[in-house]
């Protein structure tokens, strides 16, 4: 840029700014001008999430992350979960896809399938990032043929969130509700507390022979719904501490959904509402859980940790997260699920983009994150300073904890997850309805799921 140029910014800078911000400029010099001018803009690395409750956390780690990295800006872009998929699919096919975003395991493997995640495999070696720093299951995820899709951001497990005042009323203390058992065929003490907790309009409980079960004021328990393929809040916990197995192992087939174990599951599940004593299923037209928690119409219901801050927020409701119940088997189960930060393979600004995937997973940003309790991050120890935070403001979800040490399981993977997903789904939910018995809808829907893969070889799956 010679003088004269230099000049001319000068003049038009003059007009257009006002006040002591242009007077500061002009003042400055023709070398401090065309040292701005020539200066390269921050490189703006566009990140995607679905919880608007966990935004100002990482608007917090970005703050931070911009700080030691003057050279790169955040963008955050942000969908309900309803939408997100849609738009990041959209994205995806527009070529116009965030740099980062939120991934999930039940969506992930199509995308691998698709090559539209970058391998942050090589970035890891090459920086030295300690893997060790995350339980292995959340690692192990994302990972597949040595390549790795994602760093770990969070973590969950399941258990049930009881209203207090309604156990109090019918007589079951606190310590029965950690200490419960189920089996499918009489249900064990976890469907004994479920009757007890019922009540219909004359205020008798569900072991009253004289409980009307067509007029029920208050149920026990409530099914979340069909579930999909992993039915991770809704029934997967019960058929893993019951024998069933989704696969052998993640990406392995075939799948198992036509186990005996989990049709016995299922069967127990569906029979809950002709008993009385737990809502009918409806599918999607009815109220949901935390919903029907909220109203006092149900007492006890199964949900993630995600849910701590939402139960713990409903006004008037005093309640409590105990552990699921012990299977047939003597054990606990629950579903560890963790969400991973990945990169689109179609950045144009990878390298920034890595930078900031590295940062999300950094003790530093996760400690950031687990200050607002609104997650239990991957990062190992600092789930329990969640949890430290939660009893400090008088909520107890040590469940998790307690549920994370029980028997873990990951959730089901492998390609074509969304035809699976809608073929197990829709099984499952006729059999929550009525429609069909277990045991036959499930084997159709796993032969058809299974038919949509082929072995090395083109053999079919078994």
């Amino acid at each position: 840029m010679n003088m004269v140029h230099v000049l001319r910014l000068l003049r038009l800078l003059g007009h257009a700014l006002s006040g002591a911000l242009g007077c500061a400029l002009l003042a400055a010099g023709p070398a401090t001008v065309a040292a701005a001018a020539t200066a390269t803009p921050p490189v703006t690395v566009r990140y995607m999430l679905w919880d608007s409750g966990q935004l100002p956390a990482y608007r917090q780690c970005a703050a931070a992350f911009e700080q030691q990295h003057p050279d790169i800006r955040i963008k955050f872009q942000q969908a309900g979960w309803g939408d997100y998929w849609t738009a990041l699919s959209t994205g995806f096919i527009a070529g116009v896809a965030p740099d980062v975003f939120t991934n999930h395991l039940a969506k992930a493997p199509d995308f691998v399938a698709n090559g539209l995640l970058e391998d942050l495999g090589p970035y890891i070696r090459r920086d030295g990032v300690d893997l060790t720093q995350y339980p292995p299951a959340l690692v192990a995820g994302w990972a597949r043929d040595g390549h790795q899709y994602a760093l770990p951001k969070d973590w969950d497990t399941v258990a049930l969130v009881v209203n207090l005042a309604h156990a109090r009323q019918a007589g079951v203390s606190l310590d029965e509700l950690q200490h419960l058992d189920w089996n499918p065929r009489d249900g064990g003490s976890f469907e004994r507390v479920m009757r007890r907790l019922t009540l219909d309009r004359q205020g008798r409980n569900a072991l009253d022979p004289q409980f009307d079960r067509r007029a029920v004021a208050r149920y026990g328990y409530m099914t979340p719904g069909a579930g999909g393929m992993a039915g991770q809040i809704e029934w997967s916990h019960f058929a893993v501490s019951n024998g069933f197995r989704f696969q052998d192992a993640p990406w392995a087939l075939p799948y198992h959904y036509d186990d005996p174990r989990l049709a016995e599951t299922l069967s127990w599940l569906a029979g809950l509402p002709a008993k009385g004593i737990a809502v009918p299923y409806q599918g999607g037209t009815g109220l949901g859980t935390s919903a029907r928690f909220a109203a006092g119409q149900v007492a006890m219901v199964p949900d993630g940790a995600w849910m701590i801050g939402h139960f713990a927020r409903l006004k008037g409701v005093e309640s409590a997260w105990v552990p699921l119940p012990v299977g047939p088997g003597g054990q606990r189960a629950s579903m560890l699920n963790g969400l991973g930060d990945s990169m689109w393979v179609g950045s144009r600004v990878k390298p920034q983009a890595w930078q900031w995937i590295r940062y999300l997973g950094s003790r530093a940003c996760q400690q950031t994150v687990a200050r607002t309790g609104v997650v239990l991050p991957a990062v190992n120890g600092l789930a329990e300073e969640v949890i430290a935070q939660h009893r400090a403001q008088g909520v107890d979800a040590s469940a998790f904890l307690t549920m994370a040490r029980a028997r873990t399981f990951p959730m089901p993977i492998a390609a074509n997850g969304a035809q699976v997903d809608a073929l197990i789904n829709g099984a499952i939910e006729s059999v929550l309805m009525g429609r069909e018995a277990a045991a036959p809808a499930l084997a159709e829907a796993n032969r058809q799921a299974n038919a949509l893969f082929r072995l090395p070889g083109g053999r079919a799956v078994p």
